[in-house]
């Protein structure tokens, strides 16, 4: 399982006109989930992305996590992280998970981290979306359920 997370003074997510999710001050989380992910994945992404401390305390130091601050968490299923360009000009997604696979860790990601305490708000699984955020910092983390990084 693969996570960007970005430290946002606000986002949303819409489809269409509709708008599916929308914090302040938080993280916008993009979600890849790939096709050996497990339970397992879900819940240490989850807990990572909960007690992460990307957030700067009275001395300017990242010391804070979200929950330190009261903030939210926006969440949104991109399976593209796992689009693999090494070869030729199209990415493959072969290791990708599907819709039924993914979409079931994606929601137990957001259960997970809602058990932690924060807030959390969601893109729409499978949806063309728009995303927009205000980048705090800008402040940008990579997580990955294997360690690659």
């Amino acid at each position: 399982m693969r996570a960007v997370i970005q430290r946002v003074a606000r986002a949303a997510v819409r489809v269409g006109a509709r708008t599916t999710g929308e914090i302040g001050s938080g993280l916008l989380v993009l979600l890849g989930v790939h096709v050996e992910d497990s339970a397992d994945d879900a819940c240490y992404i989850a807990e990572k992305i909960a007690h992460l401390r990307i957030f700067t305390d009275e001395a300017g130091l990242m010391n804070r996590s979200v929950l330190d601050i009261g903030g939210a968490v926006l969440l949104v299923s991109q399976f593209t992280l796992y689009g693999d360009a090494r070869k030729g000009r199209r990415p493959s997604f072969i290791t990708a998970a599907a819709g039924p696979l993914a979409r079931e860790l994606y929601e137990r990601v957001g259960r997970e981290i809602a058990a932690n305490g924060p807030r959390v708000e969601f893109g729409e699984f499978g949806a063309e979306m728009k995303v927009e955020l205000v980048n705090d910092g800008p402040v940008t983390i990579l997580l990955d359920s294997t360690r690659a990084f």
